[in-house]
């Protein structure tokens, strides 16, 4: 198992100390940095500026947003930040919420699941700088009974395969990104339930006449080091809620469906109850310590190696993790303690 680092969103006062992150983590052998984004800053710019201030980590899209870029954009992304970078990139997609996808992007919300495949297939061949003639449901290119016609990449990418990875976590989206990517982004992730999601990636898998050997299960993970796990916990709270309350309508939030498949079904609701009459402090309060401590690492490092022991043997790959609402100094410091962990531990690869 490797370790990677979150830097969450960018453009909220927290730049400067993001790429301190980005380049401790360099510094002390992590595999890869992600980068996120909603409807603020946009991760390949964020990433084109990370990947030119460090050396040997990878920087990945954790993710961008399919409703955002038609997919022969998301590949001419792909292909510079990879020549960039000196072959450093990992293409993360999602097909993000309804809200963000309607709201700000002006695109329907809809078939999901083809809407992807789709997408992932055109990225692939414009990688592959083959011309591109798709004629699909939810693409087209080039259009039909005009002046386009099929064209290719002019870029050539550092590597012939840029790895692309899903972000996934409803149980048909679980089999496709088996199927299709070469790895999973994971949130909420616990060694409890994770097997279940594995299964139906496996079966994804299966479908394409593949294993899960050499596929990257990537959960992102929360990390505050400290002696009481139950206070570092109280950390997590605000972003759990954040998710589990926040994230999407009362009628479709994925993540507060995740929750309530593992087991916390009446805490999820009211924690988006509160949550959407913007009682933020109740609904962080109403984020069961059970499902905090079982997605997140907390507490002293003996304990966090002990977790990074379950990790690993639930089938994780790169234990990704995000030193969270803490100072710089304090986040540093539990980059260096995560590294001694997953040495005590002793699953490092």
């Amino acid at each position: 198992m490797r370790l990677g680092l979150n830097m969450g969103y960018w453009g909220a006062g927290n730049d400067a100390a993001n790429l301190e992150l980005a380049k401790e983590a360099d510094r002390l052998g992590y595999s890869v940095a992600w980068v996120a984004e909603a409807y603020g800053s946009d991760a390949p710019t964020v990433l084109a500026w990370v990947a030119a201030q460090t050396e040997r980590i990878d920087v990945g899209s954790a993710i961008l947003q399919i409703p955002a870029r038609r997919p022969t954009m998301a590949a001419m992304t792909a292909a510079t930040l990879d020549t960039l970078s000196g072959g450093r990139f990992r293409l993360g997609l999602g097909v993000s919420g309804p809200q963000v996808s309607e709201g700000w992007y002006g695109v329907k919300f809809d078939k999901p699941l083809g809407r992807t495949r789709e997408y992932v297939e055109i990225v692939r061949s414009a990688l592959r700088r083959e011309r591109v003639d798709y004629q699909g449901q939810h693409f087209t290119q080039p259009l039909p009974d005009g002046p386009g016609k099929p064209l290719k990449l002019t870029v050539h990418p550092v590597r012939a395969e840029i790895p692309i990875y899903l972000a996934s976590i409803g149980p048909k989206n679980l089999e496709l990104t088996g199927e299709i990517a070469d790895g999973w982004l994971a949130i909420f992730y616990s060694p409890e339930h994770g097997r279940e999601s594995l299964e139906l990636i496996a079966k994804g898998r299966a479908k394409a006449g593949k294993t899960l050997d050499g596929f990257d299960v990537v959960p992102t993970t929360p990390l505050v080091v400290g002696d009481d796990w139950r206070a570092a916990a109280d950390t997590v709270r605000p972003y759990a809620a954040l998710y589990v309350g926040g994230m999407g309508s009362r009628e479709q939030n994925f993540y507060n469906n995740l929750a309530a498949r593992m087991g916390y079904e009446a805490e999820a609701a009211q924690c988006q109850d509160r949550y959407l009459e913007r009682d933020y402090a109740g609904a962080a309060a109403a984020v069961p310590l059970g499902f905090l401590d079982s997605t997140s690492l907390l507490g002293p490092v003996e304990r966090i190696a002990e977790k990074m022991q379950g990790l690993a043997e639930s089938g994780v790959t790169t234990l990704t993790v995000s030193p969270i609402l803490q100072d710089l100094e304090r986040s540093k410091a539990a980059l260096r303690v995560a590294v001694d962990a997953l040495d005590r531990a002793g699953v490092g690869s």
